[in-house]
């Protein structure tokens, strides 16, 4: 697929989303259960749509907490619910719409103190936090997120007890029980109206700023980029990290500049992503575009997405690093400079990000632990300390304290971006510098990331393939050591294929929401031989396929 002309540019304002009509079809959009498009879907991050095409309506909104609620009672989770919401037009709406029903419900909810917003990870963190030595009353949270998609979705996700996404089992629990609420009838829906809600005697105000901020020094070390003067420098991307991040520099005495402080719920202020959308994805040249070109300011520069779950580094040397080489650079530098953490924490990657890892983990003399794309893998790992650092190829992260216990069990795009700074601090290299020094001893890869057609049934084929369906026995020149359709680390399906060589992979997997799948490839030769990856692996899956 080519590049929008319009990529990197300022969005044309006459193209900027209508507020007022997207939230007035929150409301009155009437969702029809029937159609696969507008029932509570929830993929590997929740329940995720649009108002305008009746797919994140209040009717989702309150039949899925009601369902949160029934799970809840179900499990025995009688402790708090940490509710957050980012900054996008359906959020706002859609905590109202929650809030009701929990309220309803009698559950005890933990809102922001100051009406604010509050990124993915501090939900976690929170979580992990209240549950600390309990074995019961455990908290849960929710978070009312689509992440960093653009400015018409709305997002809704559920975070268990162990504070990370829920489980396929739970959510598949949660997508059935509220889509028969949807077919059956809001009547079954207790509502209690918002703003008694907010003052409801179960309705909590939680400083959530000040609780994550000020354990910040337990997983990064502040002291060294406070003392070192290193200049930072951060762009929110209008989201729900703008505050925390003002709360950081603050509390802390970093020296760090906010370059854009802007919310707007049109994110007006965005340049445009590869594609001509709106999307505030800290990995895009273009969506970065506004940053990267003031990267000669900082000594290191970076991003969150909306939720502040995904990080985006920039560097001096480098501009944005593509996600797969920082946290090649993070699990290098992390497992060399943090001696609390377990002699056995093992490095945590999903299949399709980059072999470099699998390199610096053993140079580390560190397990790899590979497994499906999707960051719930890691919970548990993360949950014992068992994995150190869990990570995947779309710029999602998070790793242990320095005493080596757990942080988050989400993505934390917060800790990942500090951690530049520490880098910088300590070795005085930018981490563009640092993956310059890796790769010259360990090679360097050459990553693509591109979309094939494919028809239903060839996904579906795809996502349920044997490796026996794999006939060929070399790739690109080189003999095939691994047809993989479960992942190694754990062996669960993959829900697609990877092939790999001495020095190249690639991974096909099926989309969930296009008649297409995805195909990621590495080569550790050179371009001309990943080209020839790319080529062989359309021809093998195929071949797999029609075979």
């Amino acid at each position: 697929m080519g590049v929008h002309p319009g990529a990197g540019k300022s969005a044309d304002p006459a193209a900027l989303i209508n507020i007022p009509r997207l939230v007035t079809a929150y409301y009155t959009g009437q969702p029809d259960p029937a159609e696969p498009g507008q029932r509570v879907a929830f993929g590997t991050s929740g329940h995720r749509g649009s108002a305008l095409d009746n797919s994140f309506n209040e009717a989702h909104i309150l039949a899925t907490t009601q369902a949160i609620c029934r799970y809840r009672r179900q499990q025995g989770i009688t402790g708090p619910l940490f509710l957050g919401i980012d900054t996008h037009a359906l959020s706002e709406p859609a905590f109202a719409s929650a809030l009701e029903v929990l309220t309803a419900n009698k559950v005890d909810v933990m809102v922001d103190a100051d009406g604010g917003y509050t990124p993915t990870p501090v939900i976690s963190h929170a979580i992990l936090t209240y549950n600390r030595g309990r074995t019961q009353g455990l908290a849960d949270g929710i978070v009312i997120t689509p992440s960093h998609n653009p400015p018409q979705d709305g997002g809704f996700k559920y975070n268990p007890p162990h504070g990370g996404p829920a489980e396929t089992g739970v959510t598949q629990w949660i997508e059935q029980q509220a889509n028969a609420i949807l077919t059956e009838g809001m009547h079954q829906v207790p509502r209690l109206p918002f703003e008694r809600a907010l003052t409801a005697a179960t309705t909590h105000r939680h400083n959530y700023v000040q609780a994550y901020v000020d354990d910040l020094p337990a997983v990064v070390d502040l002291d060294i980029i406070r003392s070192s003067g290193v200049c930072l420098g951060v762009d929110p991307l209008g989201g729900a990290v703008t505050a925390f991040w003002a709360a950081v520099a603050e509390r802390h005495r970093l020296n760090l500049e906010i370059v854009n402080k802007s919310i707007d719920p049109t994110f007006r202020f965005m340049t445009l992503d590869w594609d001509g959308q709106i999307r505030m994805d800290p990995s895009s040249v273009y969506a970065m575009a506004s940053l990267i070109d003031l990267r000669e300011r900082f000594d290191v520069a970076f991003a969150n997405d909306t939720d502040g779950d995904r990080h985006g580094i920039v560097t001096r040397s480098q501009g944005l690093l593509p996600p797969n080489h920082y946290l090649a650079v993070a699990i290098d530098y992390l497992f060399a400079h943090r001696p609390g953490w377990p002699e056995n924490a093992a490095v945590g990657k999903t299949l399709v990000s980059s072999s470099l890892i699998d390199r610096v983990a053993a140079r580390a003399n560190r397990q790899l632990v590979e497994v499906p794309v999707g960051f719930k893998w890691f919970v548990e790992g993360l949950l014992v300390g068992s994995l150190g650092f869990g990570g995947e190829e779309s710029a999602g992260a998070s790793f242990l304290r320095q005493d080596g216990t757990v942080w988050t069990t989400d993505k934390d795009g917060l800790v990942p971006n500090l951690l530049a700074g520490e880098i910088t601090a300590r070795t005085g290299k930018d981490p563009g510098e640092y993956y310059c020094d890796l790769t010259a001893e360990l090679g360097t890869p050459h990553f693509i990331r591109l979309d094939a057609p494919a028809t239903p049934v060839e996904k579906a084929r795809l996502a349920k393939l044997a490796p026996e369906a794999v006939t060929a026995s070399t790739l690109a020149g080189e003999p095939i050591i691994a047809k993989l359709t479960a992942a190694p680390g754990n062996n669960a399906p993959i829900g697609g294929l990877k092939v790999t060589t001495a020095n190249g992979w690639f991974a096909a997997r099926p989309s969930g929401t296009e008649e297409i799948y995805k195909i990621y490839a590495e080569s550790f030769k050179d371009e001309k031989h990943l080209e020839d990856i790319v080529q062989e692996a359309q021809r093998i899956v195929s071949a797999a396929l029609t075979g």
